[in-house]
């Protein structure tokens, strides 16, 4: 490679990386637009609790249910064609959203929003593999995990300065309006996807996978953080209705709860990319999501205090996604299914998210209060650290196989 040629690859790959992150932000915004328009929405269609809270879990439905073939998708026909396509999928889903007449309607463009959503965010990391250089893809990853708390803090920020002027619907437009721009930009920014054929076709990929323990690790140990993450930041209402906090400061501490998160996304990078064993980000992050949870929930400190606990959580627990969306590539069968391998991780992510409010509510209702909550969240960190457990035990054997 010539001085020239390796000068123009580097703005290159910047851009590809800059438009894939920026890709998946966008489309994550559909995550925070939700709980600022729940009020106007069960005011217009005449919903009550139940129904409201079924249009926060139907943004799970595609990933809790199709997460490991929506991932074999992007191995199959190409990680840039698939992201591509989840996009305008999304964005066909805000649209009809924004037309919805009825609950029902609204309901099914929560579902239909879901799958472009999963199909969108799956191709992230073997695009990424793709087109960044080996000695970068781990800090690379750190950046990648960041986009779901980047993306749905943003909608839970911005959203609600919209809403009052513009009205929810306008706003749900322009969210669809900018998935398919990214749609556009990626067509135009990222290399096409090579031609190639899957060994033993689509089947084979998710045979492979599911084969494979490594995968498994990952996808339970996605799914104990996510369990943990959404059972905290699902019943933060009834701390700040404690402490008497005004629903506007509740919604920006929410926002800045979330926001934090992205901090331990990137240091998780910088410290793989500095040569830390992956099982220490994760060992670091359970033990302070245990502390942060009991700050939160099972202490009696001021206000202030277990807010902190929050912020402790949520930032450390950042460390986590991070550092299993750069395994993904270590810990995939073969280098072809990469995709398929996130797929597995979220799917194990998004039940977590699924079973979680149920979980804590359960363990509410069996002792009287909320301050057993941190009981169950810190069953889930022990469950972490037994997946970096595993982890550990991979790259042992790695280093014996080569001779290291």
């Amino acid at each position: 490679m010539t001085p020239g040629t390796a000068a123009a690859t580097s703005p290159a790959r910047g851009g590809s990386l800059a438009a894939i992150l920026a890709a998946a932000i966008v489309v994550s915004l559909n995550v925070g637009k939700l709980p600022p328009a729940l009020p106007l929405l069960r005011e217009e269609f005449g919903l009550d609790l139940v129904a409201a809270s079924l249009l926060v879990s139907f943004f799970q439905l595609a990933g809790m249910l199709l997460g490991l073939f929506g991932g074999m998708l992007a191995d199959r026909f190409g990680p840039r064609r698939v992201m591509r396509m989840g996009l305008v999928v999304a964005a066909f889903a805000c649209a009809l959203g924004a037309a919805s007449p009825g609950a029902p309607w609204l309901l099914a463009s929560r579902a239909l929003e879901s799958a472009g959503f999963i199909l969108a965010v799956l191709p992230g990391p073997a695009l990424l593999a793709r087109t960044m250089p080996p000695e970068r893809l781990r800090g690379t990853m750190g950046a990648w995990s960041a986009y779901m708390p980047t993306g749905m803090a943003l909608g839970l920020a911005l959203t609600p300065l919209a809403y009052p002027s513009l009205g929810w619907r306008p706003v749900w437009l322009a969210i669809g309006a900018a998935c398919l721009a990214m749609a556009v930009l990626l067509g135009r920014v990222v290399p096409p996807d090579p031609p190639g054929r899957v060994p033993d076709g689509a089947l084979g990929l998710v045979r492979d996978t599911l084969r494979s323990p490594r995968p498994w690790v990952l996808a339970a140990a996605f799914g104990c953080y996510a369990s943990q993450w959404m059972g905290v930041f699902s019943f933060l209402p009834t701390l700040y209705a404690e402490a008497g906090v005004p629903l506007a400061l509740a919604g920006t501490l929410t926002a800045l709860g979330v926001a934090v998160n992205v901090a331990g996304n990137l240091a998780s990078g910088m410290l793989l990319q500095r040569g830390w064993p992956r099982w220490a980000p994760i060992v670091a992050a359970a033990a302070s999501m245990i502390v942060g949870a009991w700050l939160c929930f099972g202490s009696d400190a001021p206000f202030a205090v277990r807010y902190v606990g929050v912020l402790l959580f949520s930032a450390m627990g950042g460390l986590i996604p991070g550092t299993l969306f750069a395994s993904t590539a270590r810990d995939a069968p073969h280098a072809r299914a990469v995709g398929t391998t996130t797929g597995l991780m979220q799917q194990g992510s998004t039940l977590g998210q699924f079973l979680s409010p149920p979980l804590i509510a359960a363990v509410h209702a069996a002792s009287g209060g909320w301050h057993h909550t941190w009981w169950a969240t810190g069953a889930l960190a022990l469950g972490d650290l037994a997946c970096a457990w595993a982890l550990a035990r991979f790259d042992r054997r790695d280093r014996v196989r080569s001779g290291g």
